[in-house]
């Protein structure tokens, strides 16, 4: 994911995105999901790469994406953001002969039929590959 980024980051910058400039603390981009005494950030979680306004998170997974499913974490932890109202989430079409797209592609199509969980997004964009 970091090369993909890495090739995205100019493009993402010129629309006022922030992104992620690699895997040290003062690279990541924390967004804010729970606050203390006096406004303090008592958790967050850290973003690929968030919109100027805050209200769009990106997330790019590379191999682990279904796997792992490091998919589901990212609608999670997006879902628990303070301020965040889109989650784009872009994975691979290919990962070692599978097609992760297609197949979070249907769950997350599921999810959004069958009505049974409400996210506090207004909208998911899946993008392969």
């Amino acid at each position: 994911s970091d090369g993909v980024l890495k090739h995205l980051r100019p493009g993402l910058e010129s629309l006022g995105f922030q992104v992620e400039a690699g895997k040290s603390k003062d690279e990541k981009i924390p967004v804010p999901v729970l606050f203390g005494l006096n406004n303090r950030i008592d958790k967050h979680f850290d973003a690929d790469a968030l919109s100027g306004d805050g209200r769009i998170v990106l997330e790019v997974e590379a191999g682990r994406a279904l796997v792992n499913n490091a998919f589901l974490k990212d609608i999670f932890q997006a879902a628990m953001m303070h301020g965040v109202e889109y989650l784009v989430l872009a994975v691979r079409n290919d990962y070692r002969g599978g097609d992760d797209f297609s197949r979070i592609h249907a769950f997350l199509e599921t999810l959004y039929i069958s009505s049974r969980l409400n996210l506090p997004l207004k909208g998911i964009i899946l993008l392969g590959y």
